[in-house]
């Protein structure tokens, strides 16, 4: 499986969100705390824990 995570510098914190849930923001003083943050958002939305999560389409398009 994967996902695709969105983020960006702040200072010392890493921010980001996962592509599909661009709603559910979290944070990381690593990539890898923010990584895990960002899992564990998305598990809990898989085990309909957050239950109006509805994840964003992506539309690719030819230019």
């Amino acid at each position: 499986m994967k996902i695709n995570i969105i983020y960006k510098k702040e200072k010392e914190w890493f921010i980001g969100h996962i592509q599909e849930y661009q709603d559910y923001e979290s944070q990381g003083k690593t990539l890898e705390e923010l990584k895990e943050n960002l899992l564990e958002i998305y598990n809990d939305i898989n085990d309909g824990l957050v239950p109006d999560a509805e994840p964003y389409q992506l539309l690719e398009v030819a230019i």
